[in-house]
């Protein structure tokens, strides 16, 4: 049986959806929101992952969580 738990997207689903208040404020490019969220993501990653991050992983997380953030964006 496969697993089908990806912690990368564990991680952004839950900083997305933990913080609806600072996404609002990120959707409304407010000063600090963006450090604050990718901040919670890369925590939430070594969370999961119950390690330290190296570079790559960090940057991965704020990629994805960039794109998703940027797709609420795009949303009607």
């Amino acid at each position: 049986m496969t697993s089908d738990f990806d912690p990368l997207q564990s991680a952004v689903a839950e900083t997305i959806n933990g913080d609806p208040d600072l996404v609002q404020r990120w959707l409304h490019n407010e000063p600090g929101s963006w450090g604050a969220l990718a901040g919670k993501g890369v925590l939430a990653y070594r969370r999961l992952l119950n390690r330290k991050l190296t570079d790559l992983e960090r940057r991965r997380v704020w990629a994805l969580l960039w794109e998703r953030l940027a797709g609420l964006r795009r949303s009607p």
